[in-house]
């Protein structure tokens, strides 16, 4: 059963959290600064914050096993 019953599963609740990346309403969002020779204190940056899938594709991404 929904948190919110007035609220059906396939439409987002009012405030609810927005992938970066996709554009997607998410239940949560990631944001990873991890690279080798990033230092995320010294570069200026946006936030940007990834939906699971998102976030899933970009480590793929990062560590070769998938096409960029």
């Amino acid at each position: 059963m929904p948190e919110n019953p007035s609220v059906p599963d396939d439409q987002p609740a009012t405030g609810a959290l927005r992938c970066d990346f996709c554009g997607q309403a998410a239940e949560s969002v990631r944001r990873v600064a991890l690279d080798t020779g990033y230092d995320r204190l010294q570069v200026r940056h946006s936030e940007r914050y990834a939906c699971p899938a998102c976030s899933e594709k970009k480590e793929r991404q990062r560590t070769g096993l998938a096409e960029h």
